[in-house]
């Protein structure tokens, strides 16, 4: 039994309340024990000390095994899209349902397609065409549509969007009010010469001018070219010159926690094409004279324009995250968002009175996703532009009333460490998601907690899936940082080094599933995805290059990247299962964990990048438990080589750890 003399000594627990845990804990096990605490005793407590202590005493193998920590019930689970589908096509469990998803896939889309209630100038003939072979297939084949038009199918003066500066004051925009603004801007890019199929480049912040700029370019039948806002000029100028892009819609500065962040200058920098600058200052004249002003730029006209396209038509050129090099360009079609927002209506169980919130942006994945997720299931997107490390998105979260709330792991490490976020009520909550990186499972145990302990649908997959392949549901039990189920419509296996199916392993998709990527812009997509992969059930399996564990029946469990499997002293082992070990020493506020290969040859050595929370002096404690966690937690024989301590890790615009960045900084270091 924990000692909670401490807690007791601070006023966090009163005698009573003590007397309810002992008790709880002594008579009662697993979630049964769990579940008497969060309703009789963790709602009544404001530190999350004693919600950690009590979780890892009711399951004290927490590190390797999950522990339930949510669970639905009956009334939740039949008011559930999931829920009300497996009725309609008779299916008795969600096991059963995800079988039914995969084996008849044309049926379950034409299901989906139909709940999304979308619209199409011209019906497909069928859902598949598969005559290219399952690597290329040919979704919804002789139809005609534009899947930014299909945004706008909710009622006019229903809220589509909430936003606030760093001001905190919240402003309201309909459905009504948003489809004339995107059809003023169509009419501006008509107006000066674009064709359907040019490339535009948007790097602006997710606001409420940005969605409507990307919504704009989509429905007028162009591309838009995903930029993130923190991208330096070059790399601005990588990607716009693999699109080809014509023009590149952006803003003067925006302001992020009191900072002015400038924008055009990098644009200006980055030697780059055309740019419609939307101007915070309207006091200073362009530094171009060939550059437009927005507000010249955008028309009055706001009459309807849509430009229906073939299902096929690429709509967004997104990039993958450049950690391995050159990023690679991904094409989305008018096919993609479908599955963006089906994941949405049935994984995070969107219904049209929900409000979601993801700190993003249009240069990542996560950024048209919200969008699609949002407005095609006709809800409302909650967009914030200030810090999201810091008060303000928490007050924005309870004042929008948010009811899925979106996040990166590392934001909720920083909100840990602050304690920011624990004064605001979250109780609109119904779900929490993650995804970008792997989660640990303190963090996101307290995650649970500042939500009233709602679940969190962990979520994961890529740029060219248009969505998930792993995740979770409102069915399932839900384990801080694990996974429940391949995602609905598509399916996966795990496939070790001889590649054979096995239960940890790397991840091989198993197509067809709307969503998946037929082209590249700067690769060969065959060769990428394709080349020498086995067959499974007749078919070509499709390279992902994710590493998943399957922890037992219920749980997974994400591993990393495969690159970044490493072999030390002989034990084959994860950057993301030493990094979730060390990770709980209370002064690490982040880490990342490499291999480096020594020159001249022998066995790779493992380094450790660790930003620490306060000062030198904690330098030597954290060097010490490193070494003793790893040992006691993980295994003796793997030896620590170096620890560099680092004020940031280097990461991408979708806050993945750039390894590759620091194997090259220790390299040359040497």
């Amino acid at each position: 039994m924990y000692d909670f003399q401490i807690e007791i000594s601070q006023g966090i627990l009163n005698q009573n309340q003590l007397e309810t845990i002992k008790n709880t804990l002594t008579h009662h096990r697993g979630y049964s024990a769990w579940q008497i605490l969060m309703h009789e005793v963790f709602p009544h407590i404001n530190d999350f000390r004693v919600i950690e202590k009590c979780y890892q005493y009711i399951y004290p193998d927490w590190q390797t095994q999950p522990g339930i920590a949510w669970q639905a019930d009956k009334d939740l689970m039949k008011q559930t899209h999931i829920y009300q589908a497996m009725q309609f096509n008779q299916c008795e469990s969600y096991p059963a349902f995800h079988r039914f998803s995969v084996q008849h896939y044309e049926k379950f889309w034409q299901q989906a397609i139909a709940s999304l209630q979308l619209k199409f100038q011209q019906p497909y003939s069928k859902i598949c065409d598969l005559s290219s072979g399952t690597s290329q297939p040919s979704w919804l084949p002789g139809a005609k549509l534009n899947i930014a038009a299909n945004c706008f199918n909710a009622p006019a003066a229903k809220t589509a969007i909430i936003y606030s500066g760093d001001d905190g004051k919240l402003q309201y925009y309909s459905y009504g009010e948003l489809a004339k603004f995107v059809n003023r801007i169509a009419h501006g890019l008509v107006a000066q010469g674009f064709k359907p199929g040019d490339a535009i480049g948007i790097d602006m912040p997710m606001n409420y001018h940005a969605c409507a700029i990307y919504l704009a370019i989509v429905k007028v039948g162009c591309q838009v070219v995903g930029i993130a806002d923190s991208f330096a000029p070059q790399e601005i100028k990588t990607r716009l010159d693999i699109a080809q892009a014509k023009a590149i819609f952006t803003q003067d500065y925006f302001v992020r926690g009191g900072k002015a962040i400038p924008l055009y200058e990098k644009i200006i920098a980055a030697h780059a094409p055309l740019a419609i600058v939307y101007q915070i200052d309207t006091s200073k004249p362009l530094s171009r004279p060939e550059d437009i002003n927005f507000s010249q730029f955008i028309s009055n006209d706001e009459s309807e324009l849509t430009i229906f396209c073939d299902p096929e038509t690429p709509t967004n050129i997104l990039f993958s995250s450049g950690t391995t090099g050159v990023p690679k360009a991904i094409p989305w079609t008018h096919v993609t968002p479908i599955k963006a927002a089906v994941d949405a209506y049935y994984h995070q169980d969107i219904h049209p009175n929900d409000v979601l919130a993801w700190p993003t942006n249009l240069g990542w994945m996560m950024g048209p996703w919200l969008i699609y997720a949002s407005l095609l299931n006709h809800a409302t997107m909650a967009l914030f532009a200030g810090n999201p490390n810091s008060r303000g998105l928490g007050e924005f979260i309870e004042k929008a009333g948010v009811t899925m709330f979106g996040v990166v792991p590392s934001l909720v490490k920083n909100w840990r460490n602050s304690r920011c976020m624990e004064e605001f009520n979250w109780s609109k909550i119904k779900c929490f998601a993650s995804t970008a990186e792997s989660s640990n499972i303190c963090d996101m145990l307290y995650l649970m907690w500042l939500g009233k302990f709602k679940p969190i649908i962990e979520y994961c997959g890529g740029t060219e899936i248009g969505g998930c392949y792993i995740t979770g549901t409102l069915l399932q039990s839900a384990a801080p940082a694990t996974f429940t189920t391949p995602a609905l419509g598509i399916d996966f296996v795990l496939l070790n080094e001889n590649q054979q199916i096995s239960a940890n392993g790397e991840v091989a998709l198993v197509p067809p599933s709307i969503g998946l990527s037929n082209t590249l812009l700067n690769r060969d997509h065959y060769s990428v995805y394709f080349k020498d992969m086995p067959e499974y059930q007749g078919k070509t399996l499709r390279r992902h290059g994710d590493h998943i564990e399957k922890i037992n029946p219920e749980f997974y469990r994400a591993l990393g990247r495969i690159d970044d499997t490493m072999n030390i002293g002989g034990i084959k082992i994860s950057s993301i299962e030493i990094e979730r070990v060390i990770n709980q020493i209370a002064e690490i506020q982040e880490s990342a964990a490499i291999a480096i290969y020594p020159s001249a040859g022998g066995p790779s050595k493992l380094v450790l990048f660790i930003v620490i929370n306060d000062g030198d002096a904690r330098k030597i404690k954290v060097k010490h438990g490193c070494k003793k966690i790893i040992q006691q937690q993980l295994n003796p024989l793997i030896k620590i080589s170096d620890i560099v301590f680092i004020d940031k890790l280097p990461r991408t615009a979708s806050n993945k750890i750039m390894r590759r960045i620091l194997r090259q900084q220790y390299t040359v270091s040497l």
